[in-house]
Protein backbone atom coordinates (compact mmCIF):
# COMPACT_ATOMS: atom_id res chain seq x y z
CA UNK A 1 0.00 0.00 0.00
CA UNK A 2 3.05 2.63 0.85
CA UNK A 3 4.33 1.74 -2.83
CA UNK A 4 1.19 3.16 -3.80
CA UNK A 5 0.96 5.96 -1.85
CA UNK A 6 4.44 7.40 -2.78
CA UNK A 7 3.80 7.90 -6.21
CA UNK A 8 0.04 9.59 -5.32
CA UNK A 9 1.52 11.89 -3.58
CA UNK A 10 4.27 13.29 -5.59
CA UNK A 11 1.79 13.39 -8.33
CA UNK A 12 -0.81 15.39 -6.26
CA UNK A 13 2.89 17.85 -5.68
CA UNK A 14 2.89 18.03 -9.12
CA UNK A 15 -0.02 18.73 -9.72
CA UNK A 16 -0.63 21.52 -7.26
CA UNK A 17 2.77 23.39 -8.78
CA UNK A 18 1.27 22.93 -12.46
CA UNK A 19 -1.81 24.89 -11.01
CA UNK A 20 0.69 27.96 -9.91
CA UNK A 21 1.80 27.97 -13.20
CA UNK A 22 -0.64 29.53 -15.42
CA UNK A 23 -1.27 32.99 -14.63
CA UNK A 24 2.29 33.34 -15.90
CA UNK A 25 2.33 32.22 -19.08
CA UNK A 26 -1.94 32.18 -20.16
CA UNK A 27 -4.01 35.15 -21.04
CA UNK A 28 -7.37 36.72 -19.18
CA UNK A 29 -9.49 34.36 -21.64
CA UNK A 30 -7.67 31.39 -20.40
CA UNK A 31 -8.18 32.39 -16.92
CA UNK A 32 -11.73 33.25 -16.74
CA UNK A 33 -12.09 29.79 -18.08
CA UNK A 34 -10.24 28.48 -15.17
CA UNK A 35 -11.70 30.30 -12.78
CA UNK A 36 -15.60 29.15 -13.72
CA UNK A 37 -14.52 25.67 -13.92
CA UNK A 38 -13.12 26.00 -10.03
CA UNK A 39 -16.17 27.31 -8.71
CA UNK A 40 -17.91 24.41 -10.96
CA UNK A 41 -15.76 21.76 -9.21
CA UNK A 42 -16.46 23.31 -6.18
CA UNK A 43 -20.62 22.95 -6.79
CA UNK A 44 -20.03 19.29 -8.58
CA UNK A 45 -18.42 18.06 -5.53
CA UNK A 46 -20.70 18.97 -3.56
CA UNK A 47 -23.16 17.39 -5.67
CA UNK A 48 -21.62 14.69 -6.00
CA UNK A 49 -21.46 13.87 -2.08
CA UNK A 50 -25.55 14.20 -2.39
CA UNK A 51 -25.95 12.00 -5.48
CA UNK A 52 -23.31 9.82 -5.55
CA UNK A 53 -22.27 9.27 -1.79
CA UNK A 54 -26.00 9.83 -0.56
CA UNK A 55 -28.33 8.67 -3.28
CA UNK A 56 -30.66 11.85 -3.46
CA UNK A 57 -31.53 13.27 -6.81
CA UNK A 58 -31.22 16.85 -6.52
CA UNK A 59 -32.47 19.45 -9.05
CA UNK A 60 -32.39 22.42 -7.40
CA UNK A 61 -28.21 23.28 -7.07
CA UNK A 62 -28.66 26.40 -8.80
CA UNK A 63 -30.86 28.13 -6.26
CA UNK A 64 -27.99 27.56 -3.48
CA UNK A 65 -25.49 29.04 -5.68
CA UNK A 66 -28.07 31.75 -6.16
CA UNK A 67 -28.07 32.24 -2.58
CA UNK A 68 -24.08 32.23 -2.23
CA UNK A 69 -23.55 34.72 -5.13
CA UNK A 70 -26.08 36.60 -3.93
CA UNK A 71 -25.65 36.81 -0.07
CA UNK A 72 -22.23 37.57 -0.67
CA UNK A 73 -23.25 40.92 -2.45
CA UNK A 74 -25.95 41.83 0.30
CA UNK A 75 -23.65 40.71 2.67
CA UNK A 76 -20.99 42.83 1.83
CA UNK A 77 -22.42 45.90 -0.63
CA UNK A 78 -24.61 48.48 -0.04
CA UNK A 79 -27.97 48.37 0.40
CA UNK A 80 -26.79 45.43 3.41
CA UNK A 81 -24.62 45.03 6.44
CA UNK A 82 -21.34 46.32 4.47
CA UNK A 83 -19.51 43.07 6.45
CA UNK A 84 -15.98 43.14 5.69
CA UNK A 85 -15.71 40.67 2.53
CA UNK A 86 -14.29 37.85 4.05
CA UNK A 87 -16.91 37.79 6.30
CA UNK A 88 -19.54 38.03 4.17
CA UNK A 89 -18.29 35.40 1.96
CA UNK A 90 -18.26 32.89 5.23
CA UNK A 91 -21.28 34.44 6.10
CA UNK A 92 -22.49 33.58 2.49
CA UNK A 93 -21.80 29.92 2.81
CA UNK A 94 -23.27 29.50 6.09
CA UNK A 95 -26.70 31.54 4.43
CA UNK A 96 -27.14 28.56 2.21
CA UNK A 97 -25.94 26.02 4.45
CA UNK A 98 -29.24 27.40 6.34
CA UNK A 99 -31.23 27.53 3.73
CA UNK A 100 -30.49 23.70 2.73
CA UNK A 101 -31.42 23.40 6.32
CA UNK A 102 -34.94 24.99 6.04
CA UNK A 103 -34.95 22.34 3.27
CA UNK A 104 -33.54 19.20 5.65
CA UNK A 105 -36.63 17.92 6.65
CA UNK A 106 -37.72 17.41 3.23
CA UNK A 107 -34.52 15.51 1.81
CA UNK A 108 -34.82 13.80 5.08
CA UNK A 109 -37.95 11.85 4.16
CA UNK A 110 -38.21 12.42 0.77
CA UNK A 111 -35.81 10.41 -1.86
CA UNK A 112 -35.74 9.62 -5.83
CA UNK A 113 -37.49 11.07 -8.55
CA UNK A 114 -39.85 12.98 -5.73
CA UNK A 115 -36.99 14.78 -4.04
CA UNK A 116 -35.89 15.78 -7.24
CA UNK A 117 -39.48 17.32 -8.21
CA UNK A 118 -39.21 18.97 -4.79
CA UNK A 119 -35.39 20.37 -5.58
CA UNK A 120 -36.93 21.39 -8.89
CA UNK A 121 -39.60 23.88 -7.27
CA UNK A 122 -36.52 25.66 -4.91
CA UNK A 123 -35.29 26.77 -8.68
CA UNK A 124 -38.69 28.40 -9.28
CA UNK A 125 -38.81 30.05 -6.74
CA UNK A 126 -35.77 31.01 -6.16
CA UNK A 127 -35.94 32.61 -9.66
CA UNK A 128 -38.73 34.42 -8.66
CA UNK A 129 -37.21 35.81 -5.76
CA UNK A 130 -34.19 37.30 -7.27
CA UNK A 131 -36.76 39.06 -9.94
CA UNK A 132 -39.05 40.63 -7.21
CA UNK A 133 -37.12 41.44 -3.91
CA UNK A 134 -35.22 44.32 -5.75
CA UNK A 135 -34.27 46.27 -2.58
CA UNK A 136 -31.51 43.16 -1.66
CA UNK A 137 -31.02 41.40 -5.67
CA UNK A 138 -31.49 44.69 -7.98
CA UNK A 139 -34.58 42.89 -9.96
CA UNK A 140 -33.56 41.81 -13.61
CA UNK A 141 -30.22 44.12 -13.81
CA UNK A 142 -28.76 41.86 -11.13
CA UNK A 143 -25.97 43.75 -8.47
CA UNK A 144 -22.14 44.17 -8.74
CA UNK A 145 -20.18 42.12 -6.94
CA UNK A 146 -17.94 43.87 -4.32
CA UNK A 147 -14.23 42.95 -4.61
CA UNK A 148 -12.83 40.56 -1.69
CA UNK A 149 -10.16 42.02 -0.14
CA UNK A 150 -7.79 40.25 3.08
CA UNK A 151 -5.88 42.04 4.94
CA UNK A 152 -5.80 45.17 2.90
CA UNK A 153 -5.00 43.07 -0.28
CA UNK A 154 -7.72 43.55 -2.99
CA UNK A 155 -8.66 40.86 -5.55
CA UNK A 156 -8.87 43.54 -8.13
CA UNK A 157 -6.80 45.02 -11.50
CA UNK A 158 -4.70 47.56 -9.59
CA UNK A 159 -5.20 47.70 -5.59
CA UNK A 160 -2.61 47.54 -5.07
CA UNK A 161 -0.59 47.31 -7.70
CA UNK A 162 1.58 43.67 -7.88
CA UNK A 163 3.75 42.62 -10.24
CA UNK A 164 5.61 38.62 -9.89
CA UNK A 165 8.30 37.75 -12.01
CA UNK A 166 7.93 40.41 -14.20
CA UNK A 167 3.80 39.71 -14.90
CA UNK A 168 1.35 42.38 -13.82
CA UNK A 169 -0.86 40.58 -11.72
CA UNK A 170 -4.44 41.67 -12.47
CA UNK A 171 -8.53 40.67 -11.15
CA UNK A 172 -7.63 37.48 -12.81
CA UNK A 173 -4.44 36.49 -11.82
CA UNK A 174 -5.23 36.97 -8.01
CA UNK A 175 -7.95 35.80 -8.64
CA UNK A 176 -6.85 32.11 -9.83
CA UNK A 177 -4.65 31.34 -6.51
CA UNK A 178 -8.13 31.91 -4.27
CA UNK A 179 -10.07 30.11 -6.90
CA UNK A 180 -6.86 27.21 -6.22
CA UNK A 181 -7.04 27.68 -2.36
CA UNK A 182 -10.69 27.48 -2.35
CA UNK A 183 -10.52 24.27 -4.70
CA UNK A 184 -8.01 22.65 -2.58
CA UNK A 185 -9.85 22.87 0.99
CA UNK A 186 -13.30 21.41 -0.93
CA UNK A 187 -11.19 18.83 -2.48
CA UNK A 188 -9.60 17.44 1.34
CA UNK A 189 -12.63 18.19 3.22
CA UNK A 190 -14.61 16.12 0.94
CA UNK A 191 -12.03 13.48 0.74
CA UNK A 192 -12.02 13.19 4.35
CA UNK A 193 -15.48 13.21 4.59
CA UNK A 194 -15.93 10.35 2.12
CA UNK A 195 -13.15 8.16 4.26
CA UNK A 196 -14.81 9.03 7.58
CA UNK A 197 -17.42 7.31 9.40
CA UNK A 198 -20.48 9.35 7.89
CA UNK A 199 -18.94 9.02 4.93
CA UNK A 200 -19.29 5.37 5.23
CA UNK A 201 -22.54 5.92 6.76
CA UNK A 202 -23.95 7.69 3.75
CA UNK A 203 -22.57 4.93 0.90
CA UNK A 204 -24.63 2.13 3.34
CA UNK A 205 -27.23 4.35 2.98
CA UNK A 206 -27.53 4.59 -0.75
CA UNK A 207 -26.72 0.96 -0.98
CA UNK A 208 -29.71 0.04 1.12
CA UNK A 209 -31.55 2.15 3.58
CA UNK A 210 -32.80 -1.13 5.33
CA UNK A 211 -29.59 -2.68 5.75
CA UNK A 212 -27.81 1.08 6.62
CA UNK A 213 -31.05 1.33 9.50
CA UNK A 214 -30.38 -2.32 10.58
CA UNK A 215 -26.52 -1.19 11.36
CA UNK A 216 -27.64 1.93 13.54
CA UNK A 217 -27.40 4.51 10.73
CA UNK A 218 -30.60 7.40 11.22
CA UNK A 219 -31.60 7.09 7.48
CA UNK A 220 -33.62 10.97 7.94
CA UNK A 221 -30.74 12.48 9.61
CA UNK A 222 -28.02 11.70 7.88
CA UNK A 223 -30.22 12.62 4.46
CA UNK A 224 -31.06 16.00 6.16
CA UNK A 225 -27.14 16.29 6.85
CA UNK A 226 -25.90 15.75 3.17
CA UNK A 227 -28.10 17.69 2.01
CA UNK A 228 -26.66 21.10 4.26
CA UNK A 229 -22.92 19.67 3.47
CA UNK A 230 -24.25 19.88 -0.41
CA UNK A 231 -25.55 23.42 0.07
CA UNK A 232 -22.54 24.62 1.84
CA UNK A 233 -20.58 23.86 -1.24
CA UNK A 234 -22.89 25.36 -3.63
CA UNK A 235 -22.90 28.41 -1.82
CA UNK A 236 -19.00 28.62 -1.74
CA UNK A 237 -18.94 27.70 -5.47
CA UNK A 238 -21.41 30.74 -5.90
CA UNK A 239 -19.43 33.11 -4.13
CA UNK A 240 -16.14 32.88 -6.23
CA UNK A 241 -18.49 32.84 -9.17
CA UNK A 242 -19.82 35.81 -8.11
CA UNK A 243 -16.32 37.27 -7.78
CA UNK A 244 -15.16 35.51 -11.52
CA UNK A 245 -18.40 37.54 -12.97
CA UNK A 246 -18.30 40.67 -11.10
CA UNK A 247 -21.67 41.33 -11.51
CA UNK A 248 -24.42 38.57 -10.85
CA UNK A 249 -27.95 38.61 -12.74
CA UNK A 250 -31.04 36.16 -12.11
CA UNK A 251 -31.45 34.25 -14.89
CA UNK A 252 -27.64 32.86 -14.51
CA UNK A 253 -28.95 30.48 -11.80
CA UNK A 254 -31.75 28.91 -13.53
CA UNK A 255 -32.75 25.14 -14.24
CA UNK A 256 -29.91 24.77 -17.35
CA UNK A 257 -27.35 25.44 -14.16
CA UNK A 258 -28.81 22.81 -12.57
CA UNK A 259 -28.94 20.51 -15.48
CA UNK A 260 -25.57 21.36 -16.08
CA UNK A 261 -24.50 20.19 -12.50
CA UNK A 262 -25.99 16.92 -13.30
CA UNK A 263 -24.13 16.30 -16.45
CA UNK A 264 -20.98 17.42 -14.65
CA UNK A 265 -21.50 14.25 -12.31
CA UNK A 266 -22.50 11.50 -14.41
CA UNK A 267 -19.93 12.26 -16.42
CA UNK A 268 -17.06 12.44 -14.13
CA UNK A 269 -18.76 9.60 -12.28
CA UNK A 270 -21.28 9.57 -8.98
CA UNK A 271 -19.21 9.52 -5.74
CA UNK A 272 -16.05 10.67 -6.86
CA UNK A 273 -14.05 14.54 -5.83
CA UNK A 274 -12.20 13.89 -8.98
CA UNK A 275 -14.40 12.45 -10.98
CA UNK A 276 -16.60 15.53 -10.44
CA UNK A 277 -14.07 17.97 -10.67
CA UNK A 278 -13.02 16.36 -14.41
CA UNK A 279 -16.84 16.69 -15.50
CA UNK A 280 -16.82 20.65 -14.78
CA UNK A 281 -14.05 21.02 -16.36
CA UNK A 282 -15.57 19.43 -19.25
CA UNK A 283 -18.83 20.80 -18.68
CA UNK A 284 -17.77 24.62 -18.14
CA UNK A 285 -15.06 24.80 -20.50
CA UNK A 286 -16.63 23.20 -23.61
CA UNK A 287 -19.22 26.61 -24.53
CA UNK A 288 -16.48 28.88 -23.66
CA UNK A 289 -14.00 27.40 -26.40
CA UNK A 290 -16.72 26.96 -28.83
CA UNK A 291 -17.78 30.31 -28.38
CA UNK A 292 -14.13 31.37 -29.34
CA UNK A 293 -13.31 29.22 -32.41
CA UNK A 294 -17.08 29.04 -33.01
CA UNK A 295 -16.17 31.17 -36.74
CA UNK A 296 -13.36 27.75 -37.28
CA UNK A 297 -15.81 24.83 -36.58
CA UNK A 298 -17.95 23.69 -39.26
CA UNK A 299 -22.12 24.02 -38.84
CA UNK A 300 -21.23 26.07 -35.91
CA UNK A 301 -22.39 29.57 -35.93
CA UNK A 302 -20.42 32.44 -34.47
CA UNK A 303 -21.81 34.66 -32.00
CA UNK A 304 -23.67 37.25 -33.36
CA UNK A 305 -22.79 36.08 -37.07
CA UNK A 306 -26.44 34.38 -37.62
CA UNK A 307 -25.11 31.98 -40.14
CA UNK A 308 -24.64 28.03 -39.00
CA UNK A 309 -26.79 25.71 -38.12
CA UNK A 310 -26.50 25.93 -34.34
CA UNK A 311 -24.77 28.69 -31.98
CA UNK A 312 -21.87 27.45 -29.25
CA UNK A 313 -23.70 27.04 -26.52
CA UNK A 314 -26.07 24.81 -28.07
CA UNK A 315 -23.46 22.75 -29.79
CA UNK A 316 -21.69 22.42 -26.77
CA UNK A 317 -24.60 20.59 -24.87
CA UNK A 318 -25.51 18.08 -27.75
CA UNK A 319 -21.60 17.52 -27.31
CA UNK A 320 -21.85 16.59 -23.30
CA UNK A 321 -25.37 15.31 -24.03
CA UNK A 322 -24.04 12.82 -26.40
CA UNK A 323 -20.78 12.15 -24.03
CA UNK A 324 -23.55 11.30 -21.35
CA UNK A 325 -25.16 8.54 -23.40
CA UNK A 326 -21.86 7.58 -24.39
CA UNK A 327 -20.57 6.82 -20.88
CA UNK A 328 -23.87 5.58 -19.51
CA UNK A 329 -23.16 2.42 -21.94
CA UNK A 330 -20.41 1.53 -21.85
CA UNK A 331 -18.90 3.17 -18.52
CA UNK A 332 -21.75 3.58 -15.98
CA UNK A 333 -19.71 4.88 -13.68
CA UNK A 334 -18.05 7.93 -15.41
CA UNK A 335 -14.79 8.72 -16.49
CA UNK A 336 -13.31 7.92 -12.89
CA UNK A 337 -14.50 4.39 -12.78
CA UNK A 338 -12.74 4.02 -16.55
CA UNK A 339 -9.93 5.30 -15.03
CA UNK A 340 -10.02 2.81 -12.45
CA UNK A 341 -10.63 0.16 -14.41
CA UNK A 342 -7.29 1.09 -16.93
CA UNK A 343 -4.81 1.08 -14.38
CA UNK A 344 -5.82 -1.76 -13.03
CA UNK A 345 -5.40 -3.47 -16.04
CA UNK A 346 -2.37 -2.16 -16.86
CA UNK A 347 -0.79 -2.91 -13.44
CA UNK A 348 -1.92 -6.37 -14.16
CA UNK A 349 0.40 -6.20 -17.24
CA UNK A 350 3.06 -4.28 -15.72
CA UNK A 351 6.29 -6.25 -15.43
CA UNK A 352 7.05 -7.46 -12.09
CA UNK A 353 10.60 -6.27 -10.38
CA UNK A 354 13.45 -9.05 -9.79
CA UNK A 355 13.28 -11.17 -6.84
CA UNK A 356 9.41 -10.69 -6.82
CA UNK A 357 8.01 -13.64 -9.35
CA UNK A 358 6.58 -16.05 -7.88
CA UNK A 359 8.32 -19.42 -8.85
CA UNK A 360 7.18 -21.39 -11.57
CA UNK A 361 9.26 -24.45 -10.79
CA UNK A 362 6.71 -27.27 -9.35
CA UNK A 363 6.14 -28.10 -5.91
CA UNK A 364 7.27 -31.21 -4.65
CA UNK A 365 4.85 -33.85 -4.32
CA UNK A 366 3.91 -34.50 -0.86
CA UNK A 367 5.22 -37.60 0.60
CA UNK A 368 3.67 -40.99 0.11
CA UNK A 369 2.19 -41.98 3.26
CA UNK A 370 3.22 -45.71 4.25
CA UNK A 371 0.55 -47.98 3.64
CA UNK A 372 -0.99 -49.77 6.98
CA UNK A 373 -0.73 -53.96 7.10
CA UNK A 374 -3.51 -55.52 8.27
CA UNK A 375 -3.22 -58.66 10.01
Amino acid sequence: MSDLRVPRRVGTVLLALALCVPPFYLDAFWLRIGLFSLAAAIGAVGLALLAGTAGQLSLGHAFFLAVGAYGYCWLAGDPGPSLPPVLAAAGAVLLAGAAGGLFSPVAGRVRGIYLGVATLALVFLGHHLLLTADSVTGGFNGRSVPPLTVGGFAFTETDPELTVLGIPFGAEERLWYLGLALFALTWFTARGLLNSRPGRALAALRDSETAAAVMGVDVPRYRAAAFVVSSMYAGLAGVLLALSFRRVVPDYFSLTLSVDYLAMIVIGGLGSVAGASVGAVFVTALPLLMTRYADQLPLVAAPGSGEGAVGPTEAARYLYGAAIVVILLYAPDGLHGLTGRTRARLRRYRPRRPGSTPSTSPSPAPAARPKEHTQ
